[in-house]
């Protein structure tokens, strides 16, 4: 059995899109899968929101851009395995340009390590260049987190275009594994509007689980701790432990 490869991706930043992939990630390997966490966004967040150092070496950037085995990058954590990035990434999208296969240096990295692990996440940067295309060629399905804001589906025509010029021109197997509702209040009316325009876009693709707006969720990622690991009893901890089962459940199916 291969790895599930997701990429967790929004170009619209401050969607939950890293908190999504540590907590995924750390939820599913609580679980007893095998679990890594691939870093793709320069900002290095889910680095150290897994208690890995932003510039360990080497990195993610050694092995898309030098050709270094990533198994040699890999850092295993009590959370999970991490395919750390560090600050050179942000150079990478230039880098990788004039190299040859710009769009699957990711998806080649990985492939050696497909049959190692259960489920690979890939965090992509918040933006819509190679890096996220590098992401969406090596990823089997894409797991989209959305804000309960005014603004939530704006910018995700974007991505779903580039979804479609993917699956178009360069891999056509890529799916949307679902949609994930981000900082959800039940008790508010734009919530439950939000929620109820996401169904509409994407029926039959948004997860029933979603995850609430939470001081405790922001909070660990600061003590280089996913949720379940700082505050356990925290509504935070108890979504992103029921969204990693329906995400079995649904790969499982």
């Amino acid at each position: 059995m291969e790895a599930v490869t997701i990429a967790v991706a929004n170009q619209k930043g401050g969607v939950g899109k890293t908190t999504t992939a540590v907590n995924l990630a750390c939820c599913l390997h609580e679980t007893g899968r095998r679990v890594l966490l691939a870093d793709f966004d320069p900002q290095g967040n889910a680095t150290s929101g897994m208690g890995v150092n932003k510039n360990s070496s080497p990195n993610v950037y050694d092995v898309v851009v030098s050709g270094v085995d990533a198994a040699k990058a890999v850092r295993a954590t009590p959370f999970g395995s991490v395919l750390p990035t560090g600050r050179s990434l942000a150079a990478a999208e230039l880098e990788i340009a004039a190299l040859d296969s710009r769009e699957f240096r990711l998806r080649d990295a990985l492939a050696p390590l497909r049959g190692e692990y259960d489920f690979i996440i890939i965090d992509c940067p918040p933006s819509l260049g190679l890096l996220t295309l590098n992401a969406l060629c090596a990823a089997d399905r894409v797991l989209i987190p959305v804000q309960c804001e005014y603004y939530a589906l704006e910018g995700l025509s974007d991505l779903m275009n580039t979804m479609r010029l993917v699956r178009g021109k360069l891999h056509p197997g890529l799916e949307i594994e679902g949609v994930l509702l981000t900082m959800f209040d039940a008790r508010t009316n734009l919530s439950m509007q939000v929620a109820g325009e996401v169904k509409r876009h994407f029926p039959g693709k948004v997860f029933k689980t979603a995850v609430p707006r939470s001081v405790r969720l922001s909070e660990a990622p600061s003590h280089g701790l996913p949720i379940i690991h700082y505050d356990r009893a925290s509504k935070g901890a108890d979504s992103y432990a029921a969204l990693a089962q329906e995400l079995i459940k649904r790969c499982a199916g």
